[in-house]
């Protein structure tokens, strides 16, 4: 994920997943239905750290950040694995 949007969309998902209301889940979080459903949504323009925290952990999410051009493509990963193979002596019976 690169956008809130996304963020709100990912949130979305994962709680129509676990079949749950966005009410029950914004009262375990500590926030307004209306603000989880504009986050949801992608028009709210902030939602706090400590609230997004409290709505994933209310959904049994957590947040991870990975450094940015460090988590290469399958194909990248692929492309390295095969050129480390390459450059290795392989005898053949």
């Amino acid at each position: 994920m690169q956008t809130i949007q996304e963020l709100g969309e990912a949130v979305s998902a994962r709680r129509h997943l676990l079949g749950l209301r966005q009410a029950v889940v914004a009262q375990q979080a500590g926030i307004t239905a209306e603000s989880l459903s504009r986050f949801e949504r992608g028009r709210s323009a902030e939602l706090g750290a400590r609230k997004l925290l409290a709505v994933l952990a209310a959904l049994g999410m957590e947040l991870d950040v990975i450094v940015s051009g460090e988590s290469g493509t399958l194909d990248e990963l692929r492309r390295e694995r095969h050129n480390a193979g390459a450059g290795k002596n392989v005898s053949r019976p």
